[in-house]
């Protein structure tokens, strides 16, 4: 549940932003990223997002009816536009990324469209933290959250922190920390966590952290604390070419290596994996197989131009996977 968009690629790789020529359309947003990932990899997957009475929003269904993703949950909102994002492509570290969603019908989502959604039905969803940037796309997440949770759906939140969304910083960490009590699974970046935990107090690194691992700094320890106290389900942290690493409740720690890939394009890449992950879990995969997946997945999205349109399939995963010597 959440944002969707024409992704606006540039075709000129490595050219800068200034002297883009041409671009590519492509599907993206992050939920529907992740609700193309996990239909590729085999699961019945339905995505509820808004579009406006425009073309842009019927270049989008046609795509996602194509990927077998149900959009009988997705409404037209009247007066509002499908969003767009413009992005340059200058590997391997600069991606340019501007947002259109000034009126955008995504971020029109309501309590009533959740209510059509077949929340009872579901094992999994996965809401974003662009959702709940603004009402009343943000009450309408809580309450899908709470909804699917009170079903027995395992229910993730997938950070995805984009600053300029969000009014001030500070009414992020408000707002994802108050949605945490119907989360099973939180997965964020580095950055996004700390941003999750952002109060006066969490500025201050807690001296008597609960989370042992060396690897990550004080700040981080700190963030981590403070999302899993927040809530009662796990955190999964993303860290790119470091592989991803996973905090349980009972304070287990569960790391998966990362796989060596030459990296194209960024962008897309932790929707990837977090298709592949919820696929994994929902699959009956342990944590350190399921984070394997994901990374996996990842992997092969950060050599392609794209997002949505480049998701693997099952069976490419699963060939990716062998091809590097398996879990």
């Amino acid at each position: 549940m959440g944002r969707s968009s024409i992704d606006l690629y540039s075709a000129d790789v490595g050219a800068p932003f200034v002297d883009i020529t041409k671009f590519d359309a492509f599907v993206g947003g992050c939920p529907t990223n992740v609700a193309v990932a996990a239909a590729r990899q085999g699961l019945r997957t339905a995505l509820v997002t808004g579009l406006g009475p425009d073309p842009v929003g019927d270049f989008l269904e046609k795509f996602l009816l194509k990927e077998r993703v149900d959009m009988n949950f997705s409404p037209r909102k009247p007066g509002k536009r499908t969003s767009a994002v413009v992005l340059g492509i200058e590997p391997p570290d600069r991606f340019p990324l501007v947002y259109y969603r000034e009126g955008c019908a995504d971020i029109e989502l309501t309590i009533d469209d959740v209510q059509a959604a077949p929340l009872s039905d579901t094992r999994a969803l996965l809401i974003s933290g662009t959702g709940l940037s603004r009402e009343p796309s943000r009450s309408a997440t809580m309450f899908a959250a709470e909804q699917a949770r009170a079903h027995g759906a395992i229910v993730y939140l997938d950070i995805d922190f984009r600053a300029d969304q969000w009014h001030d910083p500070r009414a992020f960490g408000v707002v994802i920390r108050s949605t945490l009590p119907w989360i099973d699974v939180v997965i964020g970046s580095e950055e996004e966590i700390k941003a999750s935990a952002v109060t006066e107090a969490s500025q201050v690194v807690i001296e008597h952290s609960q989370i042992s691992d060396p690897k990550i700094d004080g700040d981080l320890k700190s963030a981590i604390e403070t999302v899993l106290t927040a809530g009662s389900g796990s955190l999964v942290l993303k860290q790119g070419q470091e592989g991803a690493t996973v905090y349980l409740p009972d304070g287990e720690v569960i790391e998966a290596a990362p796989f060596q890939v030459e990296v194209l394009n960024i962008l897309g890449a932790g929707d990837a994996f977090a298709g592949g992950l919820i696929s994994a879990r929902t699959r009956g995969l342990d944590w350190y197989q399921s984070l394997r997946t994901a990374n996996a997945n990842g992997a092969i999205v950060v050599t392609k131009s794209g997002c949505a349109n480049f998701m693997p399939t099952e069976k490419e995963t699963h060939a990716f996977i062998q091809s590097q010597g398996g879990f």
